[in-house]
């Protein structure tokens, strides 16, 4: 039996390693700390788990990579990882960098390729009324009256992209609040259902990955998430086909990213709109992380972890 309370383990152990890094610069030894901390949790789990998003493909990364088999056995289970979502937030000591973990079965997470996705994600009062081809207006409309809240109190959360400006645009037009964000859209996308955040819709293009990763939470809180491909390029197109994305247009609803009950867990590295980061002081660390199941089941959970001297 999984003990769910042991996967935040992880990402507490994750976030505390690459908070060590926070402000300093160097993105990628924060990343690399984070990953070895994560890998190292993880390989003491009773668990058989398949990494199926993770640091990129077998001969990018040395450790937690997709395909990579970790846990000393038990419970076949599939698990989507990021280290640190926000790599940049982390090294230059920015808002709501998190490290991340999602559970399920064998089989049940998309495995989103390494390209870009439009995304919308609401919380469950909005989740009927949103389609991803409708207009933007129409659905800022549609999620203010399912809210019982005028427009202008709708708060609409966006990457600041160069590739957005006419949907920010369209936003503004509607009459709707905008918070730009320079990074990290999971923790964006899953604010969106957690009434007490101010944040009511995640809109744009991101990372395909982090799509899943934001809609295994979401799915677990009872919102909606909707998602299509945005391949970069023709190599991107192609290695989507090739994972077997034969229309690459089609929408992706919620139940085509997450097919069965899933855990979600997160721990804040640096303070954000779910969690706060990571305090060290005094030779010991203080973490906060948010730990979901499906059902709706969500803890906020506060853990002092002694430090060791390294």
């Amino acid at each position: 039996m999984i003990n769910s309370l042991d996967f935040v383990k992880v990402t507490e152990a994750a976030a505390i390693a690459a908070a060590r890094w926070m402000g300093r610069g160097e993105r990628n030894t924060a990343d690399g700390a984070a990953v070895e901390r994560m890998r190292d949790r993880l390989g003491e789990m009773q668990i058989s788990g398949r990494i199926v998003i993770g640091e990129g493909e077998r001969d990018e990364a040395p450790m937690l990579y997709i395909g990579e088999e970790v846990g000393n056995g038990g419970y076949p289970v599939d698990i989507a990882v990021d280290p640190i979502e926000g790599t940049n937030l982390v090294a230059n000591g920015l808002p709501n960098s998190i490290a991340v973990l999602a559970i399920a079965e064998r089989g049940a997470l998309l495995h989103a390729p390494d390209t870009y996705m439009q995304k919308l994600a609401v919380g469950p009062k909005a989740a009927p009324y949103v389609n991803l081809d409708a207009k933007t207006g129409e659905n800022l409309h549609a999620i203010a009256a399912a809210l019982g809240k005028p427009i202008d109190e709708i708060c609409v959360v966006i990457l600041d992209r160069p590739r957005h400006r006419e949907l920010i645009e369209e936003v503004r037009a509607a009459g709707a609040r905008i918070r730009l964000i320079s990074d990290g859209d999971v923790d964006a996308c899953i604010a969106t259902a957690i009434p007490s955040t101010g944040i009511h819709v995640a809109m744009g293009i991101g990372g395909a990955p982090e799509g899943v990763l934001a809609a295994v939470a979401i799915k677990c809180l009872g919102g909606n998430f909707l998602g299509r491909l945005k391949p970069r390029n023709d190599d991107e197109a192609k290695r989507a086909t090739e994972m077997g994305f034969g229309n690459l247009d089609r929408v992706l609803r919620i139940d085509d990213l997450v097919k069965s009950d899933a855990i979600f867990c997160a721990t804040g590295i640096t303070d954000g709109d779910l969690v706060r980061g990571v305090r060290i002081f005094d030779g010991h660390a203080q973490t906060h992380s948010i730990l979901v199941h499906s059902g709706g089941i969500v803890r906020f959970i506060e853990s002092t972890h002694r430090l060791v001297a390294q």
